[in-house]
């Protein structure tokens, strides 16, 4: 049976299906709010290269969608203060002088991740370009040899965080002790294939190994730096 090791990225993935349902959001009395200020939150927001959070508005009910993820509603706590129900997440937007949103930050799994808004021709742009890569089913030129030197990296206890994101290797950095002798347990790696493009535009592999399996996904920036990845391993 596969087990999943960790995440060693941004956690934009955990609003999939099957993630721990939240208790009830408490919502004080008086926070709900009309259509005209459920509008300043609407628009994208960017959470990483290739990952934007879309808040969309359906007359006084608000939604969030990160790419390649299903729409989940929000409930208004407070000022600028969003909670979900169906994940343990919530939402914290930062407003102008004007009251609105100019970023937001995703609050889950005791991280804080930031997201500045950005202009809808430049999220759509993104979307376009998620859209080629699913649809070209190509590996990401250069994810390969990436996905290598991550696993000799971390397997050894020497990973390059030259090669990562600021994000990316904040989160190695932290789940080493317990990366490490997992890989290093399923040994040296011995052949390494391209899977295909999830839906959120990152390239999956299969790696086999002398002990066992591992199987991964990973976000390669066209500057070479991996900005997310995720592995789990089975036998």
């Amino acid at each position: 049976m596969r087990r999943r090791l960790a995440w060693i990225g941004w956690l934009v993935a955990a609003a999939l299906a099957g993630t721990a349902v939240a208790a009830e959001p408490q919502v004080p009395a008086g926070a709900a709010a009309d259509a005209a200020a459920l509008e300043r939150y609407v628009g994208d927001f960017q959470l990483a290269p290739t990952a934007v959070m879309s808040i969309t508005r359906d007359g006084t009910r608000l939604y969030a969608q990160i790419t390649g993820q299903p729409k989940l509603e929000i409930f208004a706590r407070g000022e600028g203060d969003f909670v979900y129900e169906a994940v343990e997440a919530r939402l914290s937007f930062e407003l102008d002088a004007e009251g609105r949103a100019t970023g937001l930050v995703l609050h889950q799994n005791g991280k804080a991740v930031p997201a500045p808004r950005i202009d809808p021709i430049v999220a759509e742009h993104i979307a376009a370009t998620i859209r080629t890569k699913i649809e070209g089913q190509t590996p990401t030129p250069g994810g390969e040899a990436a996905l290598r030197r991550l696993i000799a990296g971390i397997a050894s206890g020497t990973p390059d965080y030259q090669e990562l994101s600021p994000e990316l290797a904040g989160a190695v950095r932290r789940q080493l002790p317990r990366l490490q002798p997992s890989l290093s347990h399923l040994g040296a790696g011995q052949s390494i294939d391209f899977r295909g493009i999830g839906n959120q535009g990152w390239d999956l592999y299969d790696v086999k190994h002398e002990h066992g399996t591992s199987q991964w996904r990973i976000s390669l920036g066209a500057d070479g730096i991996l900005a997310g990845a995720l592995v789990s391993a089975g036998p």
